[in-house]
């Protein structure tokens, strides 16, 4: 039998009697397995402590320890009497035996009414497995505590003892739906798993260690940090402690599900350690569904900017243009008629006749518009205008001119700049080649992501189902989000196919 297989079937009977009670049996098995503690959130009544004791049943061997906590509990109560034979021979010391530091695992309710009496031991027993007995600092074979509440801790006093407990879950009454078969129970069942199901100390420290040979994948990685940064940003505080510890509850869980690396699977535990009050909880796996099925070299926003950077650049190369040119390499305008010319201005004509620029005078000769807005004088117009009293003469810079004379001089036409001949711009076969080159290959990229995606979603309900941590009802919210990633990715690539197309079909150049 496989570890896996073990530790399913060994699941499956402390699950048993128990109704809605599948996720939280899940995390205090794996809380275990990993050397962390859990904590149980929820009113009165609610199978917290049945939990614990079912836990206790998970192994050979080994002490349990169960204890309410009261505002007025004493050292003793959970560390064990002062030794009076010790006091005698001025030893202080405690009779540990079937206390909480002899006990493999242990259930304390009420934890967060832990007072400072009790407290300082209480943290260094829950981190370090350690117990300060007198002068002596004796190892403890703790394995898991659950601790209970019917309210988050209040005082700073009591945040290192609230991060102590790497796992946290809201335990609610049952629901109207499963109401009934609550009442239907009989007695008090408890399970009995075989021997051979329930762990050993030895097997324990053997999921440790070989838990920590797990790899953390890139995908994995940036998940975590982009969570993160995504806590910072919600204001969720998460201490560097917490997240190591995640990491290794990560490693474990994998193991234990027969994997040799942490997969996007695992990391649906992150819901279950990383809020501070219950309502972020569901924050925290709205933001971990989103991203199913993302990798960390294919991040749908970067990319989504990257296509757009392609799509401006196809766009821009596919307007550009430059000036044409003749077959002798001269180059090209339109004239005042349409038609093309090597001349880049000329004389303006109307109807044939060519056209005049007013006469200087001190009014216009810097600011007043000589053109008569572009369009000039014909030799009629300019007689009528300029020269109405003397037919053959005008006045100009302080002094009379013949009109015969005027019109000779080629600086008093008026003159028309042409605009250049533009056409779109002709590339290199090797600027064409390399631009559809680059984009080809970001097509295969996305392509081999499609491929990665259906695979996923091919397999996924039975790699969920089949998944030790993840309870039941996850695979199709997952298969939901990995479909609408794959309609997202797929525009992607229809974008960028569109991109590399119009690169390939960009003017070519004439040798």
């Amino acid at each position: 039998m496989t570890l896996k297989m073990k530790l399913k079937d060994l699941r499956d009977v402390l699950s048993q009697d128990l109704i809605e009670r599948d996720t939280p049996i899940r995390l205090t098995l794996l809380a275990a397995l990993s050397g962390e503690h859990l904590l149980l959130l929820g009113p009165p009544g609610t199978a917290k402590s049945e939990l614990a004791r079912r836990l206790k049943l998970a192994f050979n061997g080994g002490n349990y320890f169960e204890r309410l906590l009261t505002r007025f509990s004493v050292p003793e109560e959970l560390f064990g009497p002062l030794s009076i034979k010790a006091l005698e021979e001025d030893r202080y010391e405690r009779l540990t035996s079937r206390y909480l530091p002899t006990a493999t695992v242990a259930f304390i309710d009420e934890i967060f009414k832990a007072n400072s009496a009790i407290l300082n031991s209480l943290l260094t027993l829950l981190n370090e497995r350690e117990f300060d007995n007198g002068v002596n600092r004796d190892k403890t074979p703790l394995s898991c505590v659950v601790g209970a509440s019917n309210e988050l801790p209040a005082g700073e006093e009591l945040d290192a003892l609230y991060d102590r407990f790497l796992l946290r879950y809201q335990v609610m009454p049952v629901s109207p739906e499963n109401f009934a078969q609550l009442l239907g129970l009989k007695g008090h069942f408890k399970p009995k798993p075989d021997l051979e199901l329930r762990l050993t100390v030895e097997e324990l420290q053997e999921i440790q260690e070989s838990a920590d040979l797990v790899k953390i994948p890139d995908d994995v990685m940036v998940l975590l940090q982009e969570l993160r940064h995504f806590l910072i940003e919600q204001q969720i505080y998460v201490s560097d402690r917490r997240w190591r510890k995640v990491v290794k509850l990560l490693q474990v869980a994998a193991y234990t599900n027969g994997n040799n690396e942490v997969s996007i699977w695992d990391c649906w535990l992150l819901q279950h350690c990383l809020w501070a009050t219950p309502e972020q909880r569901q924050v925290i796996f709205d933001w971990y569904q989103s991203r199913v099925g993302t990798k960390a070299a294919f991040n749908q926003e970067k990319f989504s900017k990257l296509i757009a950077a392609w799509e401006k650049k196809l766009e821009d190369e596919k307007n550009n243009q430059t000036q044409a040119r003749d077959e002798e390499g001269h180059l090209l305008y339109i004239d005042y008629d349409g038609k093309k010319s090597k001349a880049d201005k000329g004389f303006l004509q109307r109807g044939g006749k060519p056209v005049y620029l007013a006469p200087r005078t001190e009014k216009n000769s810097t600011k007043k518009d000589r053109t008569n807005q572009g369009q000039g004088y014909t030799d009629e117009e300019f007689k009528q205008k300029f020269c109405r009293d003397y037919h053959d003469r005008f006045h100009q810079d302080q002094q009379w001119v013949m009109l015969t004379d005027y019109f000779r001089n080629d600086s008093n036409r008026l003159v028309l700049n042409f605009q250049p001949l533009m056409q779109p711009t002709r590339y290199s076969q090797h600027h064409i080649k390399g631009r559809v080159e680059e984009t080809d290959k970001i097509v295969k990229d996305v392509t081999e992501y499609l491929v990665q995606i259906d695979a996923q979603i091919s397999s996924l309900t039975q790699t969920i189902n089949d998944h030790l941590w993840i309870t039941a009802g996850f695979s199709e919210q997952a298969k939901s989000t990995l479909e609408q990633t794959r309609q997202t990715v797929a525009a992607l690539k229809v974008r960028m196919t569109t991109v590399r197309d119009g690169f390939s079909h960009l003017p070519v150049e004439e040798v």
